[in-house]
């Protein structure tokens, strides 16, 4: 082929890199839309989990590299912590009508209920 040797490694090795970046930006591209598909929650542990499961296999820390570049971080909320009444406080109480005897001779005469244990907003 009259190619000196030089030319032709230097070829491979440029070849070789651009193969190499091609994968790596697809490879962005899949860690994206993983982590975009679980609500922003994986971090790079799930995200390894996920790439293993489709025959990908990635080092963790290469992976949490990645996302580091690409300024992915995963979005944890609080968990929610049941907080009752606050029983100091100057508003009058209701009066407590049923005291306790929740018997009913009728459907539906007695409704009792308690939801402040729900979450509503950002409270």
């Amino acid at each position: 082929m009259r190619v000196c040797k030089n030319s032709y490694y230097t070829w491979l090795r440029i070849a070789q890199h651009k193969r190499e970046k091609s994968s790596i930006s697809l490879l962005k591209l899949r860690i994206t839309a993983i982590f975009n598909d679980s609500n922003q929650v994986y971090g790079s542990f799930g995200i390894q989990k996920s790439l293993e499961r489709e025959g990908l296999l990635y080092s963790r820390s290469y992976i949490a590299l990645i996302m580091k570049e690409l300024g992915l971080r995963s979005i944890l909320s609080k968990k929610f912590r049941v907080c009752t009444t606050d029983s100091n406080h100057t508003f009058t109480l209701a009066e407590n009508v049923l005291d306790r005897d929740f018997t009913s001779i009728q459907l539906g005469e007695k409704w009792v209920s308690d939801i402040t244990y729900i979450k509503v907003g950002n409270q």
